[in-house]
């Protein structure tokens, strides 16, 4: 446990998630460390630590560059190259570019719009996850469990940002025309708080329960209609 206070002081938390997990620490603590309360609070901070919480990788935007990397892996494709190469060359020259649009990827399957994706994260120099949200139709995937549910664990969007381990990846939200909604609520309203950049500044994850910032995020949506 002392470990874990140590980890926990240097991944640069906010001031209230820090709180939340000194807190959950302490019960830890005094639970007897075989019960199944105290597995579930050592799941909780586990994630909490494997998160990244201020580690940022440097954009390598160089616009030529790009255009090599789009060329080698796709051939024509005009438009769409162009309106990527437009969108970094914006995100190069413009410092305060904060808040990036979404792009839009539309195509029938196969033309190669998840590999288009893959080859911007690749030309800005940043870690890559691609989310599958075909016939996704629960809120919970995109907005995690609470943990009172057996075997609780976060959304989506929080286990991509664990497998990126920076706070700006580029994610790649696959087939997003395919998701559907029924008894156990819409998905795709639960994802307007993941994308809208005034929203996801604060991003609350029903797991975490804490807020977790999305808006250094550079989304990538494809769909086929």
């Amino acid at each position: 446990i002392q470990h874990i206070r140590d980890t926990v002081k240097n991944l640069g938390l906010s001031p209230e998630a820090y709180q939340k997990v000194k807190k959950e620490l302490k019960r830890l603590e005094q639970m007897p460390p075989l019960s199944a309360e105290a597995t579930i609070s050592r799941h909780y901070i586990d994630w909490v630590t494997s998160l990244p919480w201020n580690k940022i990788s440097t954009d390598s935007i160089s616009i030529t560059q790009a255009e090599k990397i789009l060329d080698r892996s796709h051939a024509g494709l005009k438009k769409a190259k162009e309106r990527i190469i437009e969108f970094l060359a914006a995100k190069k020259y413009s410092k305060n570019l904060e808040r990036s649009p979404i792009i839009c990827l539309v195509g029938p399957p196969g033309v190669g719009k998840t590999s288009l994706g893959k080859s911007v994260a690749e030309s800005l120099g940043r870690d890559f996850v691609r989310i599958s949200l075909g016939g996704l139709r629960d809120e919970a995937e995109i907005r995690g469990h609470r943990r009172t549910y057996i075997g609780a664990l976060p959304g989506k969007v929080i286990q991509a940002m664990k497998k990126a381990e920076t706070m700006n990846p580029v994610i790649l939200l696959d087939e997003i025309d395919k998701m559907s909604q029924d008894i156990h609520g819409d998905p795709a309203s639960a994802l307007l708080e993941v994308l809208d950049s005034e929203q996801n500044k604060t991003f609350v994850d029903h797991f975490l329960e804490i807020e977790y910032d999305l808006s250094k995020v550079m989304f990538i949506a494809t769909a086929n209609t």
